[in-house]
Parts: C-alpha cells; structure tokens; sequence
C-alpha cells in the first residue's frame, strides 16, 4: 500500500495539501469547505490542512455506513477474520511507515510511535479471534422439549471519537472489535494529527474491507454533535479528558445509544520505603515523561514516604538529566507537545508550583532542544514538596511535569489517592507482598500497577477506569469491547414431537 491518495490529496491556494475524509473506501471532500492546521509540532510550522465535516458531511458518512452495515453483518466470521488477519500484516509489515506520520503529526520519537502501534495491534490480533468471543451459549431442556440459547449480534452502525495522543493506538483500540463483530465504523479522529486513521483506513480497504465499512470523518464539534444525535449510530466509544467525556455519555445517552466514554486521569504512584528505590527512580522517568507525558496513563503524581523522599528524587533528577528533548526523528528520548498553545498552558504550571510554596526540582523550560528553535518544546520538569491544594496536583496537567507529594507511609498514600476524583491508573513500589496485596484490594482505581508503572492491560484483559476516568461503565478491548459492540437475543425453542397429541395453552410443564 502506498499513502499517495492519503498524503497527496487537494492543495490549497497557498499551496498546503489539504487531506480529505475517508468515506465509502476512497478519499471524499465532503461539501464543507472548512478546514483546520494540521502542525509539525518539532518545527512549528503548518505542514498541512484538514478538512472539517459539517453535519451534513457527517450525515451523508453514516448514511454511507448503513448501507453498508446490512452485507457486513451478513458475512461470515471467517470473512471478517480473513480482513482482521490481512490488516494485521500490512500494519506490521508497514509500520515504520504509520510511525513516520505519528512523529510528524504529534511529535513523540520514533521508538514511541513504534511502541504505540505494537499496542494496537494487540487488540487487531484480539480481534482476529472474534468467532470465539462473539459466541453465544446454549442450555438444553429447561423445561420438557424446551431449549434456550443466545445470539450476539452486531449493533449496526457505531461511532468512534479518538484523542490526539495516541493517533493510531486508540481508534485500533476500537475499530478492529466493532468490525470484527459485524459493525461498521464512523471513526472522528482528533483534527491535530489526522493523517493516521485516513492511513488505518486506506489499509482495510487493501485488506479486503468492503466499502464503506470504515469510513473517517475528520471534523471539530460540530462533526462530534453530529454523530452523538444521529438516530442510524447506535453506540458511541470515547477517550479524551474527564469534562468532555462526561458531556459524549450524557448526550450520546439522551439520543438513545450506548457509550463507552474514557475520561481523564491523575495517576499515583506510591513508593514505599522497602522499594527498590532504583527501579522506582527508573518508573518514574519513564512513566512521566514518556510520549511526554501526553497520555493519560502517565505518573503524574508520585507519593514518597517521608523516609525515602529526599533520595527518590536526587536518583529521579539524576536519570531525568541523561534525557534528551528533540525531533522524534533525531533518537531523542521525548518529543515536542502537540501545539503551541498546549505547551504555554503546560508551563504556566511551573509559575503556578512556584507560587504555591512547591520546590522547582528541574525546570524544564530551560532544558536544550535538538531540534528547530520554533519547536513546542518542554523539557521533563520535576517539583517536590507540591501541597495537594495546588491546582499543580489537582489539574490533568498532560505534559512532562512530575510532582513529589511526600506522605507519612502507606495509610496517607492511600488516603490521597482515594481522594481523587479520577480513578484511571496507579502503582504501588514495595517488595511487601502483603502490602501490595493490601494496596490491590483497598486502592479505589480501575487498574493498578506492582512494580508496574503504568498498567495498562494487555488486549484480551480490558481497559478503563472508576469514578471520573470512565462514564458508561464499559470499559474498552478485551471481552468488554465485544460485549460493547454486540447486542444479545436470547430465544426459546420447542419442537415437538410428532406424538404430543393435542394443545396444550399453558405453561411449560416439568416432568
């Protein structure tokens, strides 16, 4: 598969390429003529534009989508997983390719991006499994002569609303388990880094899609509103911060559909004082300033019992200064944030810590870059001693800052991290094996790391959170994702006998 009809679509008078909607297995202008900058955000510079769909554009995808849905729906489980096998080997077979545009698009380094695609595919390779997962169940006579079984049906038409972080990895979070169960797609990627779901999309079609199963609809809120009102989309899947996750379940529910709706984080990580302070030094790095800290698994927040607070963060500070900031494309350990606009809210949280009586540890707004001066750079930024009354602790800040709350021990830990009002991810480092067993039970968060930094599930396991982090109840990938994208029909069966003799108007009779 080349990207020519995905990279090389309608120029604009200045001469920017413009990139199209994916609809119906071919690139599709849409009747809006709005358009958004798409940015390199290691250079600064606006490399390309993106259309934005209005509700007709939008209408005119799902319309595109149902139709196709009813043959889709028709075909055989071994139909769906000779797609779902063919679009794993292109991905992985091209995935240097995909990883190119995820640099270019959101910034993180090359090895990031790898890394990023070698997740969803997991769940691609979850979904090459369907005929296992969408399976239903059968109970012989409940009753004389009665059986009962159930179908999983898929839903028909769904619609998928994925984040700038991770531009590949969430929507393969998705899209692979509602296909794979006879579903088609609307999928509105975020409108800063595009180019990934038109990729994604282009490569199902090579796979053997029929048309218009998958269809991208690139767009702002409008193209949002759209999909969450419209009658013929009957499920909504969401990632994205806690305030906008709320506001998709609550009006996507009031229009009649399921939702699955990932919200925000504020991750924990505990560290106690038998830890091996080593490898918790080396966690919190990776899991703070990884993808730069853009991703809502990310330690945020670490919790240092008093006893080993002060040399946590001298080894933290020690490894944070072997990190290079740059161009993805340089073998830089982290890249530039996604957008001007993003990096200044994230470093007006330096100021912020300043003021609050925290301790500036490492500032990253005086790091070195290796890459072109007008870059959305932040270096990885440390703060101790930050007051949980500070909106530095309180805020999803999204971005390479990493604050040191101290705690007396583990009661404290707990307490705080109970406290929060998100319940996405956390992590506890101790070798107790009775306090990380005490820590799994009592910790009120969806998933939970020992040892682990950041714990995100592998895809036959599922992903999501409790209290603000998770709105719907349904959680992504794993048996979640299939039950989510499924509906059950439970039917009851007789046949009977040539010989029963005769009409019988009541009630099934044990005997």
């Amino acid at each position: 598969m080349t990207d020519t009809r995905i990279a090389e679509p309608a120029s604009t008078e200045a001469d920017i390429a413009v990139l199209d909607h994916w609809v119906g297995g071919a690139p599709w202008s849409g009747e809006s003529h709005r358009t958004a900058p798409v940015y390199d955000p290691a250079r600064g510079i606006v490399q390309r534009e993106v259309r934005l769909a209005s509700t007709a554009d939008v209408d005119a995808a799902v319309e595109i989508a149902r139709a196709a849905s009813g043959g889709w729906r028709d075909a055989s489980i071994a139909k769906r997983q000779t797609v779902m096998f063919a679009f794993r080997e292109i991905v992985n077979a091209r995935k240097e390719e995909l990883a190119a545009i995820l640099t270019s698009e959101h910034g993180k380094v090359t090895s990031d991006a790898l890394g990023e695609i070698a997740r969803g595919l997991e769940v691609v390779e979850l979904a090459c499994g369907a005929a296992s997962l969408t399976k239903g169940a059968y109970s012989e006579n409940v009753s004389t002569g009665v059986d009962v079984y159930s179908l999983r049906q898929p839903l028909g038409v769904v619609g998928i609303i994925s984040p700038f972080n991770f531009p590949a990895m969430v929507p393969l979070w998705f899209f692979p388990v509602a296909i794979a169960a006879g579903n088609a797609v609307v999928l509105k990627p975020s409108e800063k880094d595009p180019s990934a779901a038109n990729w994604l999309a282009a490569a199902m079609t090579e796979a053997g899609l029929p048309d218009g199963v998958l269809n991208v609809v690139h767009g702002d809120k409008e193209a949002v509103d759209a999909l969450l009102v419209h009658p013929d989309v009957r499920a909504i899947s969401f990632v994205g911060s806690t305030p906008i996750a709320k506001y998709i379940f609550e009006t996507a529910s009031a229009h009649g559909k399921r939702v699955q709706a990932l919200g925000g984080a504020k991750n924990h990580m505990l560290v106690l004082p038998d830890a091996d302070l080593d490898l918790a030094a080396d966690a919190a790095v990776n899991a703070g300033f990884g993808s730069a800290g853009e991703r809502c698994m990310a330690i945020s927040v670490v919790l240092a019992v008093d006893a080993v607070a002060d040399e946590l963060v001298t080894r933290v500070k020690q490894r944070m200064a072997t990190l290079r900031t740059g161009d993805g494309t340089r073998g830089t350990d982290m890249g530039p944030l996604i957008t001007g606009v993003h990096r200044d809210k994230v470093a007006g949280y330096i100021d912020v810590a300043s003021a609050d009586g925290a301790t500036v540890v490492v500032d990253g707004r005086d790091d070195e870059f290796d890459g072109d001066p007008d870059g959305f750079w932040l270096g990885p930024t440390l703060i101790d001693r930050v007051p949980t009354s500070s909106s530095v602790y309180r805020d999803e800040i999204f971005g390479p800052v990493l604050s040191i709350v101290r705690v007396d021990g583990y009661e404290d830990g707990l307490r705080i991290i109970n406290g929060s009002p998100y319940g996405n991810g956390t992590a506890i480092f101790t070798n107790d094996g009775g306090a990380a067993r005490r820590f799994q039970r009592e910790v009120q968060v969806g998933m939970v790391g020992i040892n682990v930094p950041i714990p995100v599930p592998v895809a036959y396991h599922s992903f999501g959170g409790w209290k603000d982090s998770l709105f719907g109840g349904a959680k992504a990938y794993g048996e979640h994702g299939f039950d989510f994208f499924t509906q059950e029909k439970a039917i009851t069966s007789r046949w009977l006998d040539p010989s029963h003799g005769g009409l019988n108007l009541g009630f099934p009779q044990h005997e």
